[in-house]
């Protein structure tokens, strides 16, 4: 988006601020930024290590089922249906850096645990589980109050640049951390890789304690409202709202499919293709090059072809490319995974971009916590259910036929995308009740 000229804007919460003169390199020269992005990309970067070692490590040091691997990516997701809405309520009361500074030093000291656990011959696949859980709930309160913290650093037409920079590296997290994965894996052991997430979170930490930007207090609202009315009023607002509430159902069918398939993707790998550890993060690495592509181009294919258009490019490519993913198999079929992955996540990042920077500029500030905890309440609380039941059709048919069940369901979830007025436009509007 171009940068409209203003005197002096006013930040989300009504605070005058001074903005950052405009350069060369847009957001490179935002001090503030920069730190809050290298912190994220080191965070990036070591979560998707654990996404593949704590895998790893339950089946090749505990030899885990299937069943129990996809339990695994269950618990690290279903925090968001136990304490999302009550976590987006208590985020839109208080300042955000320090609760994200608390959320990145829990996480720190839960992966830790393993290798520690592990040194001393006491790891179970309960403690994975309750690492991963832990974990998990970090994570829901980590990203609710980065949501709502990115505003308070950037101007409103800032928001996209700065969500795309942050959408990059995040993929560039899903291609280097699974590859850091298999390498640790093979060389060291799996257990060793989980220190590179716990270094992660610290350094995050670090990054956010550096940050010179004064937050400002939240709004006083009305603290007679009780913690129920307060959870009506952004659900309320998302099941009111026509492209919210239209994004939203697309998110949640979409990632039935997405974490389906990769809850046993490992164990797919290892067990039915006969893959080894390390070449399981390449290959997992290598399908997610094409995340580091969509968030680059997104913002430049908004502007070329419109925000609303840009979500269904998006949609088309996150689901009819994933049929390509359950023919990988020995030998040359094994480039199945990368090519059906590149579509994928390229679908998925450009989508993210967008459809996140819509969100955050659309909703009204004082919402925005629990409006972005309403859609992630649905769109992330059916991924411990697809987990699940990736596990159990797994457990019953094998880990390729819940591949293909999982990913037949993803290709058929853009057509959701034609039940809204996205199709009849070009752009998303800017703000609530300007379409």
């Amino acid at each position: 988006m171009t940068a409209v000229a203003r005197p002096r804007p006013t930040s989300p919460s009504g605070t005058t601020t001074k903005p950052p003169a405009r350069r060369r390199g847009g957001l490179l020269w935002h001090r503030d930024f920069r730190l809050l992005w290298a912190g994220q990309t080191a965070s990036a970067v070591g979560s998707n290590v654990s996404a593949v070692a704590l895998p790893l490590v339950a089946v090749a040091v505990l030899d885990a089922s299937t069943f129990q691997v996809a339990v695994l990516t269950a618990a690290a997701w279903l925090p968001w249906l136990v304490i999302g809405l009550p976590v987006g309520v208590w985020v839109d009361r208080v300042r955000r850096r320090p609760v994200m500074v608390a959320c990145d030093l829990i996480s720190a000291l839960l992966f830790l645990s393993v290798p520690v656990a592990a040194l001393l011959d006491l790891l179970t696949v309960g403690q994975l589980l309750a690492v991963a859980c832990g974990a998990g709930a970090a994570r829901v309160v980590f990203e609710t109050a980065d949501q709502v913290y990115l505003p308070v650093l950037l101007r409103p037409e800032e928001v996209p640049e700065g969500n795309a920079k942050l959408q990059a590296t995040q993929t560039v997290g899903y291609v280097v951390g699974p590859g850091l994965a298999g390498v640790i894996a093979q060389l060291a052991g799996a257990v060793t890789a989980l220190l590179v997430d716990a270094v992660s979170f610290l350094l995050s930490a670090l990054c956010l304690l550096r940050i010179r930007t004064t937050e400002p207090p939240p709004a006083r609202r009305d603290r007679s409202a009780s913690l129920r009315r307060e959870i009506a009023d952004g659900i309320g607002f998302v099941a009111r709202d026509p492209y919210l509430r239209v994004l939203t159902a697309f998110g949640a069918a979409s990632n039935i499919g997405l974490v389906g398939y990769q809850a046993v993707l490992v164990v797919f790998l290892v067990r039915d293709v006969g893959v080894a550890p390390g070449l399981v993060g390449v290959l997992i690495a290598g399908s997610s090059l094409g995340g580091v592509a969509g968030a680059l181009v997104a913002p430049v294919v908004a502007r070329r072809i419109g925000t609303a258009r840009t979500v269904l490019l998006a949609g088309a490519l996150t689901g009819p490319p994933a049929l390509l993913i359950p023919l990988t198999g020995a030998g040359a079929r094994l480039l199945w995974l990368p090519l059906g992955g590149v579509l994928v996540s390229l679908g998925v990042a450009v989508g993210n971009v967008v459809k996140g920077s819509f969100r955050q500029t659309y909703t009204p500030h004082h919402l925005l916590g629990r409006v972005t905890v309403s859609g992630h309440l649905l769109n992330y609380g059916t991924i411990p259910l697809a987990a699940l039941l990736a596990g159990a059709l797994g457990a019953a048919y094998g880990p390729g036929p819940a591949v293909l069940a999982m990913t037949g369901w993803l290709a058929l979830t853009p057509l959701i995308l034609l039940f809204g007025p996205l199709w009849r436009q070009r752009d998303l509007p800017a703000r609530a009740g300007a379409a």
